[in-house]
């Protein structure tokens, strides 16, 4: 497994220890490479109003913003089902937000086996709002 897989997996897996999930026991964990070579792990955090919950991808990218970086170079995701788990669609849109379309993601199962696509396999037509035209 190359390097930054091994990091990526490992900050997940650590992320989804602390999944914060007691409506749906299902824990995610997600990890960012930023372009700064940094890892960013995030966890998926639910309430019981349910659209207030947010996936552990997006909350690893948001602490990579939050660290001042605004770029992804790659993306780990891993759950506890034994398919892999690829990202919802809110999820996809927010990576795509800070990952160019060939970005690696790659999407783990609690066996830790790995498959991996792109940003762009994921999200074919990314929505893009020109800045300063909305």
């Amino acid at each position: 497994m190359a390097d930054n897989k091994k990091k990526l997996l490992l900050a997940a897996k650590k992320a989804r220890k602390k999944a914060y999930a007691p409506y749906s026991n299902f824990h995610v964990g997600a990890a960012v490479l930023g372009g700064n070579g940094k890892v960013y792990g995030g966890c998926n955090v639910e309430n019981a109003s349910f659209g207030l919950t947010c996936c552990a991808e997006r909350n690893a990218v948001f602490a990579m913003v939050a660290d001042g970086q605004r770029r992804i170079r790659e993306v780990l995701v891993i759950g506890e089902s034994d398919g892999f788990l690829p990202p919802c669609g809110a999820c996809r849109q927010v990576l795509a937000e800070f990952a160019a379309p060939a970005t690696p993601v790659h999407m783990g199962n609690r066996k830790g086996a790995l498959r991996s696509t792109t940003v762009g396999e994921l999200l074919p037509f990314i929505f893009r709002l020109e800045k300063g035209k909305a």
